[in-house]
């Protein structure tokens, strides 16, 4: 997509909500479902197209965790930390997935774009932990093993 085919799509997705900055957030949803996260000079766009300071976006963009400032990988991973996950080991899968995929840091999405690997403080899923979550898909009662063989099964997938 070029840069002219990306704001065409801004301005279609603002035409749709009336150009009305009290719609900010379902602007920033929709633009996040066309990109897969929040493009900084979308951002800029939107902040001029509406008359919202840029801070102001920055600041609903940041407060809500569903929102992104970075492309996200094609699969992502999300792995619970929360009371009965850490109880049960989440770190050693987090640290054995980080190994894996050669992430870290502030290093989340592996360098060829097929993976996120995010944490959370909770999935809701308790009874199951340690839980991890791929593409939206829950997997409970997992291992360090078990997760790497999750993530193996995509890498041969995608390799097909």
């Amino acid at each position: 997509m070029d840069e002219q085919q990306k704001f065409d799509r801004v301005c279609q997705i603002l035409n749709r909500h009336g150009h009305d900055p009290h719609k900010l957030v379902p602007v920033l949803q929709e633009i996040q479902g066309e990109y897969g996260y929040l493009p900084e000079d979308v951002m800029a766009f939107v902040s001029t197209a509406l008359k919202i300071s840029i801070a102001t976006i920055y600041g609903v963009a940041t407060f809500y965790s569903h929102f992104t400032l970075e492309p996200k990988g094609k699969h992502v991973i999300k792995i619970c930390d929360g009371t009965a996950c850490h109880v049960k080991k989440s770190e050693s899968i987090l640290q054995a997935i980080e190994k894996e995929l050669a992430l870290g840091g502030k290093k989340k999405t592996t360098a060829d774009g097929l993976f996120t690997l995010e944490t959370v403080a909770c999935l809701g899923a308790c009874g199951l932990a340690p839980v991890v979550v791929i593409d939206e898909q829950v997997h409970g009662a997992m291992t360090p093993d078990k997760a790497l063989e999750l993530i193996r099964d995509i890498k041969e997938g995608e390799a097909k």
